[in-house]
């Protein structure tokens, strides 16, 4: 009896999320990456609390201090990690709120890319037919419009606002996203238990919110992971263009294009920001592809 009762303790099934996690953790670099992104996180948000310097404050005394130069402050001497820029801003101050700048803007333009590309995909595919063709054209005319002139049209005809940058990086980046999730419905929906669904006479939305979404869910937030570098890299240009986040709010693209310009002269106000600006990318990158490799089953070695 106890050895009936041990071996059946013993053999325990595992979920496909447990299986996913368990091969996460065997990929070192991507958790690696995964705690240098929260890392990355608290410098930008918490970070920013305990900073003495105001990222709006000017002050030309101290215009392009290098890196550890000292100021006062309140009466105490302060030291400029990062050193100051041309207006005699401190550096350090100024990337922890670009850093949230660019990773609000990508998290909120990747929420709004899923909520339309998993809705518009998931349909498309469960519909199929004449439906899914129209819709799917749709998406390829979309995909032919170029970006950038579509940006311009957008700042032109409501000025320069940050909601402007959300909408357009969401309005490019659901479009992939629909493909991907229209390529996984085309097979699901012809499972069984889709077919038991529909003969139980539920409804159409029900059984794409309730039954088919979550069934694809891996694919989704592992592009999700790809899609949010994407969009800083989106972000970046359009900042460093003159086109994203207007003074005095900053992004790192907008830091990194001021650096840029003053490169020869004063290397500092570049190495800062693009340093930080490609270890998340770099981090956000290898994280994706650890999370596509430990949620494809087909890799599994149980």
């Amino acid at each position: 009896m106890t050895t009936a009762a041990t071996t059946t303790g013993e053999i325990q099934g595992r979920s496909l999320w447990q299986d996913s996690w368990a091969r996460l953790r065997r990929n070192r670099l991507a958790v690696v990456c995964i705690i240098t992104l929260g890392l990355v996180l608290l410098f930008c948000t918490v970070g920013s609390l305990l900073c003495p310097w105001d990222p709006a404050a000017t002050n030309l005394d101290l215009k392009a201090t290098p890196p550890g130069g000292f100021s006062e402050l309140n009466g105490e001497q302060t030291r400029h990690w990062l050193g100051t820029d041309t207006l005699g801003r401190d550096l350090l101050a100024r990337t922890m709120q670009g850093g949230r700048v660019s990773l609000m803007v990508a998290a909120i333009a990747t929420v709004v890319a899923l909520l339309i590309g998993v809705t518009y995909g998931a349909v498309a595919g469960y519909l199929g037919g004449r439906a899914d063709d129209t819709m799917m054209r749709f998406v390829e005319i979309l995909r032919a419009l170029p970006f950038l002139i579509f940006v311009i049209l957008l700042t032109t005809m409501f000025g320069t606002h940050l909601w402007l940058i959300y909408l357009s990086i969401g309005a490019i980046e659901w479009l992939t996203m629909a493909r991907i999730v229209r390529t996984q419905v085309l097979g699901l929906a012809r499972q069984e238990f889709v077919e038991a669904a529909r003969s139980l006479g539920l409804p159409t939305s029900r059984i794409i919110f309730r039954h088919i979404i979550p069934n694809v869910l891996g694919p989704v937030i592992v592009y999700a992971t790809l899609t949010v570098p994407a969009v800083m890299l989106l972000e970046a240009g359009l900042s460093f263009l003159g086109l994203g986040v207007q003074p005095p709010q900053s992004s790192w693209g907008t830091l990194i294009s001021e650096g840029a310009d003053q490169m020869e002269t004063y290397p500092w106000l570049l190495a800062g920001p693009a340093a930080l600006f490609s270890l998340t990318l770099f981090c956000l990158n290898f994280a994706g592809d650890g999370l596509r490799d430990a949620m494809d089953v087909k890799t599994a070695k149980d």
